[in-house]
């Protein structure tokens, strides 16, 4: 195991970086969309309603390896043009975990006390305005617990990459193991830096939480 670390150090922390990148923006970006669709379901438009009702219960039944190697494999052959495997790793993670994360904002938002909402129309906010200034605050801070487990399981999702040369830890763990025939040191390792990332996202996320309880 030491022996991997110092012979391919430079490999790893680039693959590090990739990896905390790729889950870093990915998180973002599901959170953004997913916030987006919870808004929707529970919207009084119906035609909003079965975007995300349909999108929810489609993505979220679909295994993320399919889903990558859809934009990794079909998608370019289709449309014959090239798609980096860590785009497309970067695309099927955002679009898997958003239906995750919409049900969990969903929920949080439903757990709001509906006259919160009553009282912000009638103080002259549109439904957005209310949505964001009023409703959205109090339903996150009620589900902080389960959206930092699923950030932490998108972070080891994003081992998924490694199936599509996304230049993650995962894909280097199978250069380096292949090379070193050191199957074990190397997935040690590897599963070393997956810690590194998860174990400060899961004490953070413990912080938020009580931070926003003592608010």
């Amino acid at each position: 195991m030491i022996e991997i670390l110092t012979e391919h150090y430079s490999t790893l922390l680039t693959a590090f970086w990739h990896t905390l990148a790729i889950s870093m923006v990915s998180m973002l970006l599901s959170l953004l969309f997913g916030t987006i669709l919870a808004m929707f379901h529970v919207a009084k438009n119906k035609t909003l309603n079965k975007i995300s009702g349909y999108y929810v219960e489609c993505f979220k039944n679909i295994p993320l390896l399919v889903i990558t190697m859809f934009f990794y494999i079909a998608i370019p052959m289709a449309l014959d043009i090239k798609v980096n495997g860590m785009i497309a790793g970067a695309i099927g993670l955002v679009i898997y975990s958003t239906s995750f994360i919409a049900e969990i904002v969903r929920t949080g938002i439903q757990a709001v006390p509906a006259g919160q909402l009553e009282a912000g129309l009638a103080s002259g906010f549109s439904y957005w305005e209310t949505m964001y200034h009023i409703v959205l605050p109090q339903a996150f801070k009620i589900v902080i617990p389960p959206l930092g487990n699923q950030f932490i399981t998108l972070v080891k999702d994003s081992s998924v990459l490694g199936f599509v040369a996304g230049m993650d830890l995962m894909y280097y763990g199978d250069l380096i193991a292949g090379e070193t025939f050191n199957m074990m040191g190397s997935y040690l390792v590897i599963s070393m830096f997956y810690v590194i990332i998860t174990l400060p996202l899961n004490y953070l996320m413990a912080h938020i939480e009580r931070k926003m309880e003592m608010a």
